[in-house]
């Protein structure tokens, strides 16, 4: 499969109940759980977790009603769908103690460990293993959610499976795997760069009178706002900000003096720092 269509599904579509394990239950998968639970896709008694440290995540898994299974084997044996969220160092050594259990079990490995492709995975699975590669950014705690997906060739048939429970906190979007960095970078990452925006532009507020949390209140449904416009039609954000700048305006003043300490600029090098390391670079 290639292409970089957006799909946008409906939050309240309908999902089939399945088993969806966790190996490893960090922030990441949390946000996903999170989000699935919110909306009513899956349920807590659907959720099977495992991961290294019982006391790290043991009162979540109660709280949310689901499954703590006793090691990573009982996840993928219990499981429709099984979501790898582990550190990408150790990947490998939890694919490998797993492989009889896969063999075995007729499940999908998605997968969101960072940095690490399809082909990588697959040396650590049966052959014909099913994989979806997932990278979804923390959104998909609230359904608002941004995912790119890649997947092998034995995942034609499952992949929608998968794909339908990412849709349903979010939108995604196929890629191929050599822009994975760049994504990370838009959508992984950015959401850091936005709140710093933001947090910028309510401690502009301050200076001015306003208190900071109704600066932050004021700047925060602004960027939700513009967003919106920019997904809501086909006008470019470069012709949104030429409606909001009247000739002489204080708007296109202020656009003028932050291009000039080097705004854009200085995003486009933060985005190509973020990349590079992602690469792999220092």
């Amino acid at each position: 499969m290639a292409g970089t269509a957006l799909t946008a599904f409906s939050h309240s579509m309908e999902v089939t109940p399945m088993r969806i394990g966790f190996i490893g239950v960090g922030n990441m998968a949390r946000a996903i759980i999170d989000g699935l639970l919110a909306n009513k896709t899956v349920a807590g008694s659907d959720l099977y977790l495992h991961s290294g440290h019982i006391e790290h995540y043991g009162d979540y898994a109660q709280t949310i009603g689901a499954h703590v299974m006793n090691d990573n084997a009982a996840v993928v044996a219990n499981s429709d769908i099984v979501v790898l969220a582990v550190k990408p160092k150790i990947y490998g050594r939890v694919l490998d103690v797993l492989q009889p259990a896969f063999a075995e079990h007729k499940v999908v490995l998605a997968s969101i460990v960072s940095g690490v492709s399809l082909a990588e995975l697959s040396q650590h699975v049966p052959a014909g293993q099913p994989i979806v590669r997932l990278l979804p950014n923390l959104n998909v705690k609230i359904g608002a959610g941004m995912t790119a997906y890649a997947i092998n060739d034995a995942a034609e048939d499952d992949a929608q499976t998968v794909l339908g429970l990412f849709d349903a906190i979010g939108k995604t979007m196929e890629l191929n795997e050599d822009d994975f960095s760049t994504f990370v970078a838009l959508a992984g990452s950015a959401p850091a760069f936005a709140y710093l925006f933001i947090d910028a532009m309510a401690r502009a507020g301050v200076k001015h009178g306003i208190s900071k949390a109704d600066a932050v209140r004021i700047a925060a449904q602004t960027v939700a706002g513009s967003a919106e416009m920019v997904l809501a039609g086909t006008t470019s954000p470069s012709d949104l900000i030429d409606q909001v700048c009247s000739p002489n305006g204080s708007t296109i003043r202020g656009y003028l003096t932050m291009e000039d300490k080097g705004f854009s600029s200085s995003v486009v090098a933060g985005l190509d720092a973020t990349i590079a390391r992602e690469n792999g670079g220092d």
